[in-house]
């Protein structure tokens, strides 16, 4: 592939897959000159033949290493959250498609793109993922020792304290209303969440280590209410803020501004919308009803 057949390359979108990366580009005239499948490993040889322009990708697994990777080699990448590729597809869903709805979406001068997450970042984040499924893990596990005890006839208050402060009282004192195999059980269930326990408190001493030495977490924590796990969570979320504008624009990404539906100059304003409660989610900060 000589660098001469792609002079004229404007724009090139990538639909990123496991394995194999589909390349769709256009020149400045707007005609498809570019139409390829590589694997993953082929990402940078195939780019090095080409000349640096504008690289759109679609926001999911692996977007922000493909992008630091091609930045790196001096092109442009845009990393482009999926609903506003959609508009831009044509006909039937496959990933030439979709790859060719990318590199014309990536052209549109007021586009929002998302902010290139470092690698900082990720870390950050995967800790607070993993965080979020041991909690997660630690709660099922509580909850069925609870049914298991109420199948046996014994209940206990409904707090995370109770049933540990009273637990091993129950299975020393009342082991005679279960059987052997039932008493067996809950003892695993036991020391799975006492392992769990540890992780936890392993993962968010961790947390708690980069919020000392992260200066975005040490100004986020001097607000009232905002602690280690919710500032740590924002900087991995959204690094310095340099995406918004003003604060607004962030609130809206957190969901917390009325959802709007306006039509001929008649402003209708609904209900607080949900749209950054995935990203947060993620984080395991819109669940204050889990014991985390």
């Amino acid at each position: 592939m000589a660098k001469t057949d792609f002079d004229e390359l404007m724009s090139v979108g990538i639909d990123i897959g496991k394995d194999v990366f589909h390349l769709v580009g256009f020149d400045h005239d707007g005609q498809l000159v570019l139409r390829k499948k590589i694997k993953r490993l082929a990402l940078m040889p195939t780019f090095e033949h080409l000349p640096r322009c504008i690289v759109g990708i679609e926001a999911c697994l692996s977007a922000h290493f493909v992008s630091r990777t091609l930045r790196e080699m001096g092109f442009e990448p845009r990393i482009i959250p999926a609903i506003y590729v959609k508009p831009f597809n044509k006909g039937q869903k496959n990933d030439y498609n979709d790859a060719e709805a990318i590199a014309e979406a990536a052209l549109r001068p007021n586009l929002k793109t998302v902010s290139e997450k470092t690698q900082d970042q990720l870390d950050l984040q995967a800790l607070h993922r993993v965080r979020s499924r041991l909690v997660s893990r630690r709660t099922a596990a509580m909850n069925q020792i609870r049914a298991f005890l109420i199948e046996q006839g014994i209940t206990v208050r409904r707090s995370v304290s109770a049933l540990r402060n009273s637990l091993e009282a129950i299975l020393d004192n009342r082991s005679g209303e279960m059987s052997l195999r039932m008493r067996r059980l809950i003892l695993g269930l036991q020391r799975d969440w006492i392992w769990l326990d540890k992780r936890i408190e392993m993962t968010t001493a961790e947390i708690k280590e980069v919020s000392e030495t992260e200066p975005g977490c040490q100004r986020l924590m001097t607000i009232p209410g905002i602690g280690p796990l919710i500032s740590t969570a924002m900087v991995a979320a959204v690094g310095e803020g340099e995406a918004y504008d003003r604060g607004r624009g962030f609130a809206a990404w957190l969901g917390l501004v009325p959802r709007q539906s306006s039509t001929g100059g008649r402003t209708i304003l609904w209900g607080a919308s949900q749209n950054g409660a995935v990203v947060i989610c993620a984080c395991s900060l819109c669940k204050p009803h889990r014991s985390s």
